[in-house]
């Protein structure tokens, strides 16, 4: 099983932004831990769309941004930082029992 560090999984995220938003992202805003995907980098809903299908091309099936964001209330979809997710995704991916 690959170790997943939170450095990489913020490189990772940050390349998927690239892809889904341009490499503009990246000379607009410092992508940390606590970046919010609302207020500081505009995703757009078909952006959202786009990263889940950049993260599970990248993950596999384990890692469900769909799934992840859909058990959320709207307030907490809007306020969803960089961090949140990078912490879902690493516990995703070192949860053994889930789906490749």
């Amino acid at each position: 099983m690959t170790v997943h560090t939170t450095s990489q999984l913020l490189d990772d995220l940050k390349q998927g932004l690239v892809e889904v938003m341009g490499d503009d992202v990246l000379l607009a805003v410092d992508i940390t831990p606590d970046t919010r995907f609302d207020d500081d980098l505009a995703l757009e809903s078909i952006e959202f769309v786009a990263l889940g299908e950049y993260l599970r091309e990248r993950y596999g099936d384990r890692v469900d941004f769909a799934g992840f964001i859909a058990g959320m209330e709207l307030d907490e979809i809007m306020s969803l930082t960089v961090g949140r997710l990078l912490a879902y995704i690493s516990d995703r991916l070192a949860d053994t029992s889930a789906p490749v």
